[in-house]
């Protein structure tokens, strides 16, 4: 009987873990500013490394069923894996931690990355397959990280060194935190006050579409830091001719001029958003709220506004996770966040540091953009996601 690979993209998965398991589990180094020695999951507990083979060949046998009986195996074992390389990454630290001295770093080798994005890849898969329901879909990744989450509020991670270098900067990584969170909404709220409107008034008079997205688009291809860069003298030279504005925080450097900078990125997303929402909407919709006695207004809030929301809030959702990812550059002109971490640690060298200010920034974007995922999937106005 011939067998043939129901899962082609599971099973090149597992060949990617395969080669992962020969790469190094943790780096183990005497301080934070050496860059140690690897060492493999292994060399670490004293047991056979053809353990390591039984969940990657698990996998790859179910590759070659079909049906959802196999997928919801897929999604268990690759959740499973997933956990249990946090799990044993934390307790490899814990170990090494007691054989060593206090200033010693134990650090998550290329092979654990590679495996933990691995297993989330295998469950990502899995659940594209398992459900076409956006609603469903989202439950199911969400659940995937509440027992990490339990893991690292439980202290059982403590001991890796991304753990122990937030717990020696907790406050400035709060500060960070606070400051992203500001450079965050304060791009948004000014954003949509000016994005909107501006969208509006492009569907109302489409004729000058055309002049609007032209200068966007010119905004939009300027790199940030370019842009940035062109901010300071201006604001600069406002302040030196209007000193009092000093004292509301305006500034050649800082937050003022980042703001502004992320708010101009921002429009031409926004825009486009609501004028595609808006000329989506059919004619005869509007024609049958017509006829039932709606005024131009009433069209408007209760007809036109609600069918171009999901459009407006995917658009939206582009906005936010740009803003989170452009917000660290915001950093190089004195703007704090999360990018004043990653240049510190790339200026000194401590690759941990680095990891402190970029790995919020990545969960941070995810969550948002999970939120608007499920934002749109409760409107209905996303079949797939």
């Amino acid at each position: 009987m011939r067998i043939s690979c129901q899962n082609r993209v599971l099973l090149l998965l597992v060949l990617i873990a395969l080669a992962a398991a020969a790469l190094p589990f943790v780096n183990y180094a005497a301080n934070r500013l050496l860059s140690g020695e690897s060492r493999q999951l292994w060399q670490i507990w004293t047991f056979p490394p053809a353990l390591l083979l039984i969940v990657p060949l698990l996998l790859a046998g179910l590759s070659l069923l079909r049906g959802r009986g196999a997928l919801v195996l897929t999604l268990i074992l690759a959740q499973l894996l997933f956990i249990l390389l946090l799990w044993s990454s934390g307790k490899a630290a814990t170990t090494l931690a007691q054989s060593g001295s206090p200033l010693a770093r134990t650090s998550p080798g290329s092979g654990l990355w590679l495996w933990l994005a691995v297993a989330l890849l295998m469950c990502s898969d899995a659940i594209r397959r398992l459900t076409q329901k956006s609603l469903w879909r989202w439950l199911l990744n969400a659940q995937i990280w509440i027992i990490p989450v339990a893991l690292l509020w439980s202290g059982e991670l403590d001991s890796l060194s991304l753990m122990k270098e937030y717990f020696n900067r907790q406050d400035v990584f709060d500060s960070a935190l606070q400051q992203h969170l500001i450079l965050l909404f304060g791009t948004l709220l000014p954003g949509l006050l000016i994005g909107v409107p501006l969208g509006l008034w492009c569907w109302r008079h489409q004729g000058r579409q055309t002049r609007v997205f032209t200068v966007l688009n010119i905004i939009q291809t300027i790199p940030s830091v370019a842009l940035f860069g062109l901010l300071i003298a201006p604001l600069a030279g406002l302040v030196k001719h209007f000193p009092w504005l000093s004292s509301w925080g305006i500034g050649g450097t800082g937050l003022t001029p980042a703001l502004i900078a992320l708010v101009l990125y921002a429009l031409l997303p926004l825009v486009r958003g609501v004028v595609a929402g808006m000329q989506q909407v059919a004619a005869d919709v509007l024609e049958s709220a017509a006829a039932m006695g709606m005024s131009q207004a009433q069209r408007f809030w209760k007809v036109q506004l609600p069918l171009a929301l999901p459009v407006l809030l995917r658009s939206l959702r582009v906005v936010t996770v740009q803003t989170v990812g452009m917000a660290v550059v915001a950093a190089l002109i004195g703007a704090g966040g999360f990018g004043a971490l990653v240049f510190q640690g790339l200026l000194s060298s401590a690759l941990d540091l680095v990891l402190l200010g970029v790995i919020p920034v990545i969960a941070m974007a995810v969550v948002v953009d999970a939120l608007f995922s499920l934002w749109i999937a409760l409107l209905g106005g996303e079949a797939h996601d």
